[in-house]
């Protein structure tokens, strides 16, 4: 039987921006031409220490949230300012994966063309040869405020055209440099998105940032470093710096206010840079011959070999979130789906005894 050829320990840079948000599609050239200025000092100095083989871009930077904070109509947002993956945005990113030699993790609101009028929050992975080698949609997006579309409000249409594997919602990239998956934002605040890439085979997982005051507070270091070590995996998890509304604004407001990590396979932090609200950016070592190794040869502490998934199937035997929310509707805004969403929700765990009512 032959070895697999060993993976030598590399830098990965995660970059943290200065974010503008965007009117319309044309100005995503304004945060791109940001990200390669950024990139170019990352990875120039980072590389002093071992080879840079991935950069990771955070989840906004590209088109900022204005969709979420500005609370735009979901098929207005989707003409004028979502992506077409690929398509010039990721073309750029990918010449920029090409300079520096290196794996490039980002993310976008983009269309789908089996979902017209729709727009879904697309992770993605480039190639050093430009090539997109993992494509992830959203599963959790920042409820109650994020109007892109899911995998489960669409279900049974997603599951008619992907499956119902875990490569239908989890999928992960068998790369030179490791396997990588995909875990933004909001995804890591429910411990299954996590489980359901390591079951996939993830090592290395992309985590978007996390808002104010809820990151300030420990949230995003408590998610991360459970989250890598629940599953024996890195978790590269970038904030961003500071946001200005629009690409003409000159008004900077930190909306992130956290540190940035990079957590290893037992959930110890190896990359670090504190709260910034400006362009920085930290790098870290990962070794994933360290990782196989540990999960190959540890006693405890290599969790998944330990699940009695028989058991742990009893706890979600009973639906809770409605699938299909926008099958034949576009999303909700903010007052709708509150009323229509989230106190229904909290009803039906009351209803069911779940959760006692106050």
């Amino acid at each position: 039987m032959t070895r697999p050829r060993a993976i030598e320990p590399y830098q990965v840079v995660g970059l943290i921006p200065t974010m503008r948000g965007i009117r319309y599609r044309d100005e995503i050239k304004v945060n791109i031409e940001h990200l390669e200025h950024l990139a170019k000092a990352a990875s120039w100095l980072s590389a002093m220490a071992l080879p840079v083989r991935l950069i990771t871009i955070p989840e906004g930077a590209l088109q900022g949230f204005n969709d979420e904070v500005l609370d735009h109509d979901h098929e207005w947002f989707a003409r004028e300012c979502a992506i077409d993956i690929p398509g010039p945005e990721t073309d750029a990113l990918g010449r920029m994966a090409a300079t520096w030699d290196a794996y490039v993790m980002a993310t976008a609101k983009a269309r789908h063309p089996e979902f017209p009028g729709r727009f879904f929050n697309v992770g993605f992975a480039i190639s050093p040869q430009g090539e997109i080698v993992l494509k992830h949609h959203k599963v959790v997006p920042l409820l109650p405020v994020e109007h892109s579309v899911t995998p489960h409000n669409v279900w049974d249409r997603w599951v008619e055209l992907y499956g119902d594997g875990l490569d239908a919602f989890y999928p992960v990239a068998d790369t030179e440099i490791g396997r990588l998956g995909i875990m933004m934002a909001n995804e890591a605040s429910y411990p299954e998105n996590a489980r359901g890439l390591a079951m996939n085979g993830c090592e290395v997982a992309y985590r978007g940032p996390y808002p104010h005051p809820h990151a300030g507070n420990g949230f995003y270091e408590i998610q991360n470093r459970a989250r890598a070590l629940d599953n024996n995996m890195y978790v590269v998890a970038n904030q961003v710096g500071t946001y200005y509304l629009h690409t003409d604004s000159d008004v900077p407001i930190d909306t992130f206010g956290s540190p940035s990590m990079i957590c290893d396979y037992r959930g110890s932090v190896v990359g670090e840079v504190g709260y910034a609200g400006h362009s920085t950016y930290m790098a870290g070592t990962i070794d994933i011959q360290a990782l196989r190794d540990f999960r190959a040869r540890a006693q405890f502490g290599n969790w998944l070999k330990d699940l009695t998934t028989e058991q742990y199937q009893v706890i979600y035997s009973e639906p809770i979130y409605p699938k299909n929310l926008y099958l034949d509707r576009a999303p909700y805004d903010h007052a709708d789906y509150r009323r229509e969403v989230t106190e229904k929700q909290i009803e039906l765990l009351h209803t069911r005894d779940v959760w006692r009512r106050p």
